[in-house]
Order: structure tokens, then C-alpha cells, then sequence
């Protein structure tokens, strides 16, 4: 009492004044020792610190008293903070297992992404649908993008398609009424058209396209409504769903990164996915040597792809970052005699980027000639 009544106390000292006191009132200090071990590993850069400070700040949460005000949220992020660090280690059994008492406690989204990480789409995507029967699951773009591309994982295409139509009506009416930008609904359509195509069903597909060539036509020669801001995680969201057939199969010997979701990945599937970039570096030198230039555009837009993971959502000089990877695929695709789907591929992939930079005009020329080339009008 001395000490937390001495003036500024360091986070490290409240968090041992917090210790003593917890144990002779627990009820009073018991949550400020959660929050105070929480706020300490916020500033920690070392993962094992990390770990045993979201494991005290657990243990700590569940001692709490039942009915406590804000008991449950205090329990859930800890259990976030732990689940993360374990992770973060590579632990990925015990991750999962904080995971699944995560959903014990009402959230759910950190194990759906685990069990996608691993492959088990159908489990992912049945949480996202409990979770939207019981109210806890928002209509929003987050959730409703990562929903379908767990269903579209599973194999449920029509399902996917669905709930991504939800989202794509609720966008339309905001963006009617100004509550959010076109190009989030631009990339949107193209998204859905992708989705349909996947399954042959060409006329959505080519309706979803013209739509959005038609809101392009807008941005082209009015430019957005408002100045948003900051709107990169989605395009990025996005875009490197749009890549996840090209990659390899997620397993639980093998995870990936859970598609879909807004890039706040487990570390150890981000690093692994990030981890492959000298490899699919070196696989594009050799193709380009060997003028194998389909699989060439193909490898060239997976190292794109995780270029986006990797700094996406950043907007210092994005156009100028990135602007070589688009360029270079619509290079490469021109060259393929014969292959206009990849180059409506590489020239949509340019268009969104464009958006994203807010190009439109040279964004609405990609896109109309790539809505030329697969015949939509």
C-alpha cells in the first residue's frame, strides 16, 4: 500500500503490489492484477515473458469471483493474450486448448480461425453459424468474409455464396446511403464473382462483374462521396483469400493461415506462410529462365499475395510499393498467347489494387478490359 501510494509506480511494481494484495483481498485486487499483468506483457518484447505473464494474468482471471463486475471480459482477454503467446512459441495443442475455453466463455473467432489453420473448415464454419444464431456474431465484413471462406473451405459453395450475399446487400445499402465507400463494394463484387466462378456459375459471375465495372464507372469520374479512411485491410482481406486454392492444403501436421480473416494470424502460421517467399523466389527465377511463363505468373502472384500479408495494410508509399508486383503479372500475362483468363486475372488483380490506391481511372481501364476479355457484355 506503501508502494502503489508512493506516487508513479512502474508497471512492473504494481504488478508485485498487486501480487501481495490479491492474496489478502482478493476480491478488491484480484482484477487489478489481471489488468496491471495484462498491461505489463503489452510492453514486453520477449515471447516467453510474454507467455508467463498471459498464463499469471489466466490463472488470475479464473480465481476471480463469480459474478464479479467484468469478470468474464477480463477472462477472455487474458485467455486472448494467452492462446497468442503459445502460439507465438509454436505450442499449438495447448493454444488450441485456451482456444476452445475461449469459446467456453462466449468467444468463439480464436478457435474458428485455429481449426482453419488446420484445415477443419466444416467445424470453423459451424462455430461462425452458432455464433450468428445466438446474436454474438455481427453482420459485419469481418466476420460475414471469414464465415464464407470457412463454408467455401468446407466445400459448401452455395452455402458460402449466401452468406456472402448477405454481405453484399447490407454493402450495397450503405453505400447507397453513404455509409461506406465504393471501392469496398467493388472489391466485394469482384470477390463474389470469383466465388461463383469457381463453381461454373458464369452468369452471376459475369453479373457481379458488370456491377462492379459499373461502380468503377462511378469512382472513374467522381471519385468517392467521402474521404474514408484508412479502408487497406480490405482489400488485402480480399485478395489474399483470392489465393488460397493456390496454396497448399492446410492439415493439423501442416497449418496454414486461416483465409478470410483480417491478417491477425497465429505467429507461427504467418511465419510459416511468410516462409515461403525465398523458395517461391527462387522457383520464379528458374520458370523465367526456362521461359515457363503460365506457371511464372502464377508463382509471381503468390509472391504478391504475401507482399499484401506482409505490409498490406500500410499506406506510406503503398502505390509505390506495390505497383511492381501488379505491373510485372500484367506484363507476364500480355506475353501468354492464347490464356485470357490469366489475363483478365492479372489485369482485375491490378484494378483492385488501383482502387486501393485510389487510381480509379486507370482502375476502371484494367477492369473494362478485363470484362472484355471473358465476353460479360
Amino acid at each position: 500500500m506503501l508502494l502503489l501510494g508512493s506516487g508513479r509506480p512502474s508497471r512492473a511494481e504494481l504488478v508485485g503490489a498487486y501480487r501481495v494484495l490479491a492474496e489478502v483481498s482478493p476480491k478488491a485486487y484480484m482484477p487489478k492484477l489481471v489488468d496491471a499483468l495484462l498491461s505489463l506483457r503489452s510492453e514486453s518484447r520477449a515471447p516467453k515473458v510474454d507467455l508467463a505473464l498471459a498464463a499469471e494474468a489466466s490463472r488470475a482471471a479464473r480465481r476471480m469471483e463469480a459474478g464479479a463486475p467484468q469478470r468474464a471480459e477480463r477472462l477472455r482477454r487474458a485467455l486472448d493474450a494467452y492462446q497468442a503467446s503459445l502460439f507465438a512459441l509454436g505450442r499449438r495443442a495447448e493454444g488450441r486448448a485456451i482456444c476452445e475455453e475461449l469459446a467456453e466463455a462466449g468467444r468463439s473467432d480464436a478457435l474458428a480461425g485455429v481449426l482453419a489453420e488446420e484445415g477443419r473448415f466444416r467445424e470453423a464454419a459451424g462455430l461462425d453459424e452458432e455464433a450468428a444464431r445466438n446474436g454474438i456474431l455481427e453482420h459485419s465484413f469481418w466476420n460475414m468474409v471469414r464465415w464464407a471462406a470457412n463454408l467455401e473451405g468446407a466445400g459448401l459453395h452455395d452455402a458460402a455464396s449466401a452468406v456472402f450475399r448477405e454481405l453484399l446487400e447490407e454493402t450495397r445499402r450503405k453505400a447507397a446511403e453513404q455509409r461506406t465507400a465504393l471501392a469496398i463494394l467493388t472489391w466485394e463484387l469482384v470477390h463474389f464473382s470469383r466465388m461463383r466462378e469457381t463453381v461454373g456459375d458464369g452468369a452471376s459471375a459475369a453479373a457481379a462483374r458488370r456491377e462492379a465495372l459499373r461502380v468503377l464507372e462511378e469512382l472513374a469520374s467522381t471519385g468517392e462521396p467521402h474521404n474514408w479512411s484508412c479502408i487497406l485491410g480490405w482489400w488485402s482481406t480480399l485478395f489474399v483469400l483470392s489465393g488460397r486454392a493456390a496454396e497448399p492444403a492446410a492439415s493439423p501436421e501442416s497449418p496454414m493461415p486461416p483465409f478470410g480473416t483480417d491478417l491477425r494470424w497465429s505467429r507461427d502460421a504467418r511465419d510459416g506462410f511468410l516462409g515461403m517467399l525465398p523458395g517461391l523466389e527462387a522457383e520464379a527465377a528458374r520458370l523465367r529462365e526456362a521461359g515457363r511463363l503460365p506457371e511464372l505468373v502464377d508463382v509471381q502472384r503468390r509472391i504478391g499475395i504475401r507482399a499484401a500479408v506482409r505490409e498490406g495494410d500500410r499506406p506510406y508509399l503503398f502505390e509505390e510499393r506495390f505497383t511492381p508486383y501488379f505491373d510485372e503479372g500484367v506484363t507476364l500475362a500480355r506475353r501468354l498467347p492464347g490464356n485470357p483468363a490469366r489475363l483478365a486475372r492479372a489485369l482485375t488483380d491490378r484494378s483492385m489494387f488501383l482502387v486501393a490506391a485510389r487510381s480509379f481511372q486507370p482502375a476502371h481501364a484494367d477492369f473494362a478490359e478485363a470484362v472484355a476479355l471473358l465476353h460479360d457484355r
